[in-house]
């Protein structure tokens, strides 16, 4: 088994290493094409504004990715070889990496699609799910499992686990949904995206490699530790440039325009709860031009301008980076020390 980790993963953080500086290069080098292409838009957080820089570069960083991982395929295969002297392959395994990277490809290619077509948000919130379409249909055929256990204080209600059935696919695409979404509504700063992504993909790497001690499970985790590293390097180019040199680029599904038709019922009910709860004050009216009116702390962003007052971006940036390294402390605090108040689980 511990070669099986080993080799792999030592393949796998060589090809990493290799793959950020190729992102590094391409990422700027394919910046003419962009342009040439019409792809541009305009950096609104910088005083002269006038020079168009390249949009959606994020696709050049996605191709990187999975150029690495097909290069990758064989090797975890490889290691499996020499570890047992005969080939057993091991077909479930090998059409989890697959559905996983054609996954991925779609997503890709989706939000590219929406870079060109400049989508209405009604329409590119169901791309994750489609995207994800692969991954649940492939689950559904080789695992199927679709029961869940029972958090301690209310098994006396439901039981130990429930079966939820369609509900299972149903939560795992609205969950697809809203990891993107959630990291995509903090788009307009720079390094926001790419910085919020490699927190997140360094946070699961972290918690891959802990739960790799374990006997429960390792391969899941080490499944998932292949697809990180390459992500983590791609995204560290993303971010260097999207941060460090913004004029290179930008990510792709870069700004956010929310039109009143798209998202007003679900932001007056969300409005509404808040303000029964106390949480806000929401006062309602039109402006001057009967029209429109100023509103605030409707997304992360404007709430940390608005309690620290204005920022400089590169320091705005930051703040929202460690809000969201606070998010993962938070995490595996709960997963190492709450989590046995609810479930009885190993720790190790």
């Amino acid at each position: 088994m511990i070669y099986r980790m080993i080799y792999p993963l030592t393949v796998n953080s060589v090809m990493s290493c290799v793959t950020f500086f190729v992102a590094l290069k391409l990422i700027s080098g394919m910046k003419s094409l962009f342009l040439k292409a019409g792809l541009c838009g305009k950096d609104l957080n910088k005083k002269d504004n006038k020079e168009k820089v390249a949009e959606g570069l994020g696709v050049v960083s996605g191709a990187v990715f999975l150029i690495t991982m097909f290069l990758f395929i064989p090797i975890p295969f490889l290691s499996i070889w020499f570890e047992k002297g005969d080939y057993d392959f091991p077909h479930h395994e090998f059409v989890m990496f697959i559905t996983g990277l054609l996954s991925i490809c779609c997503m890709i290619f989706l939000g590219f699609a929406d870079d060109v077509l400049d989508l209405r948000w009604r329409d590119r919130l169901l791309l994750p799910a489609m995207a994800s379409l692969p991954l649940l249909m492939v689950y559904c055929v080789n695992i199927g499992v679709t029961t869940i256990i029972v958090p301690k204080p209310i098994r006396f209600i439901f039981g130990f686990d429930v079966d939820l059935g369609i509900l299972y696919y149903v939560y795992m695409g609205m969950l697809a949904i809203f990891c993107t979404n959630a990291i995509n509504i903090l788009a307009g700063i720079n390094g926001v995206e790419a910085g919020q992504s490699l927190i997140i993909a360094v946070s699961i790497l972290m918690f891959n490699f802990i739960e790799l001690q374990g006997t429960c499970c390792w391969q899941a985790h080490l499944f998932s530790a292949y697809f990180m590293m390459p992500f983590i390097a791609t995204c560290s180019a993303l971010l260097y440039h999207n941060w460090f040199n913004p004029d290179t680029g930008l990510l792709g599904m870069s700004y956010s325009v929310f039109k009143m038709s798209d998202l007003h019922p679900l932001g007056k009910l969300i409005l509404s709860v808040f303000s029964l709860l106390r949480l806000v004050t929401v006062e309602e009216g039109v402006g001057e031009d009967k029209k429109s009116t100023r509103v605030n702390n409707l997304t992360l962003i404007n709430f940390v301008i608005k309690v620290l007052g204005p920022l400089h971006e590169r320091t705005l940036t930051i703040i929202i980076m460690g809000i969201q390294i606070c998010g993962s402390v938070i995490a595996f605090i709960i997963r190492y020390h709450l989590v046995r108040f609810f479930y009885d689980i190993e720790q190790h």
